[in-house]
């Protein structure tokens, strides 16, 4: 993908975020367990999405889609004849054991090389603590993964490092063992898949720390309204804040308090964000957003904002190239294990382009503000790299080549589309 600076200006008008990936993933997972139709209206249709579906599907579910509705039909899930091919989605990896060990058949899991990377045997140990069979090559530390579910029983468990993932699928798990389970989240991490199910009709208790679960908990179905992703709309927020004279709304855009850290560490930065008419639907937060282009500043992000903005480092690091001062992020090691070495990657492009960036071992430091230019990059097949390279394309002086681009099919494929209209219109 080439993209010249000199091509865009300022960002203007209004846009609808596509809609939240996490929430598809975990609508589709929730509704192939229920015991009547289940609804999900307004879903993500993307490359990761659709691997979830696919694997749906080979484990006998009827799942149609018409228009912007998805639809799941009742019936129990049988065992796959072919293996579940997660493709780049890690959330279908690491979700999908969760209810696969709650029945007693046998399930192959594997996906394309970068997932074949990417650590697995953090919900392996759980698992198997509930009693589930389940394997995976490299001492149970990667894909393929193999699950026979069975005779599961509740467990204590500890969330020592914070993942939404994780979390989902030790509760998805749970919802089919004996005994109570209960998870300790000492830094709490997305909390979609709890809401979800509390709409839903499954009780959880959530405490301050604390999530109990308890056994043999059955989802009768329902309907899940997705709101938009408010990590795809980061990279327009974060245009939206260092391209002079932009100004643009985010409309129906989830706000759900787990994912707004972008919008916290924003406005520290001396951000001009305004957050507009919040609502609640499915219980989530949902609302508007005015953004206007800003001065910023540095600052320093430490461990305890990590979970919150796992997914928008990269973006919150191109826009330090624009903050007057130094901007420091630490405790983001997590980063080293996403769909690239997210860490190694954002920091080798922006150098390229012209940014005084550090690369620390759990994080990034960057001195700012710094002139970007055009320059040859590589997305390293990772779809929030490319977002933000594109954005950094049109900050910079000159033209800039993307290898990789059509990664960003995995979750905004009309991204693209989308950067095109806010700069026209």
């Amino acid at each position: 993908m080439r993209i010249s600076g000199a091509d865009f200006k300022k960002l203007s008008g209004k846009l609808n975020p596509p809609p939240d990936k996490s929430i598809t993933h975990r609508a589709l997972i929730v509704g192939s367990i229920s015991k009547k139709g289940f609804k999900i209206k307004n879903p993500l249709l993307s490359k990761d999405t659709l691997s979830t579906m696919d694997c749906l599907r080979k484990l006998g579910k009827v799942i149609k889609i018409d228009g912007n509705e998805i639809s799941i039909e009742p019936g129990e899930l049988i065992e796959p004849r072919e293996i579940l091919y997660c493709g780049n989605s890690g959330t279908t990896a690491r979700l999908l054991p969760g209810i696969l060990s709650g029945y007693d058949f046998l399930s192959i899991l594997d996906g394309d090389p970068s997932l074949k990377n990417r650590p697995m045997r953090r919900i392996v140990e759980p698992l198997r603590k509930m009693g589930a069979k389940i394997y995976a090559r490299d001492k149970d530390s990667f894909l393929p993964l193999v699950v026979k579910g069975g005779n599961l029983k509740g467990i204590n468990f500890d969330l020592s490092i914070p993942s939404a993932q994780v979390k989902s699928a030790v509760i998805l798990s749970s919802l089919f063992a004996e005994g109570e389970t209960v998870i300790r989240e000492p830094i709490k991490s997305r909390d979609h898949l709890e809401r979800m199910l509390n709409f839903l009709g499954v009780s959880l208790e959530i405490e301050k720390e604390m999530i109990r679960i308890k056994g043999k908990m059955k989802v009768d179905g329902g309907e899940i309204v997705v709101p938009g992703d408010i990590s795809s709309a980061s990279f327009f927020i974060g245009a939206g804040v260092i391209i002079k004279n932009s100004h643009i709304f985010i409309k129906n855009v989830g706000l759900n308090p787990t994912r707004t850290g972008i919008l916290k560490i924003l406005k520290k930065m001396g951000a001009k964000i305004e957050i507009l008419e919040v609502r609640s639907k499915c219980n989530e937060e949902v609302g508007e957003l005015e953004v206007k282009y800003s001065n910023l500043k540095g600052i320093e992000i430490d461990e305890k904002e990590i979970p919150s903005i796992i997914d928008e480092i990269p973006i919150i690091s191109l826009i330090a190239t624009q903050a007057e001062g130094i901007t420091k992020i630490r405790g983001a090691k997590e980063l080293r294990y996403k769909e690239s070495d997210r860490i190694k990657a954002i920091s080798e492009s922006l150098r390229k382009m012209g940014a005084k960036i550090e690369e620390l071992e759990d994080g990034i430091i960057v001195e700012g503000p710094t002139q970007l230019k055009g320059a040859v990059v590589d997305s390293f097949g990772d779809h929030r790299i490319a977002m933000t390279l594109a954005i950094a394309s049109i900050v910079a002086k000159g033209e800039s080549y993307i290898k990789n681009f059509d990664c960003v099919d995995i979750s905004y494929p009309e991204f693209f589309r989308d950067l095109s209209y806010l700069c026209s219109a």
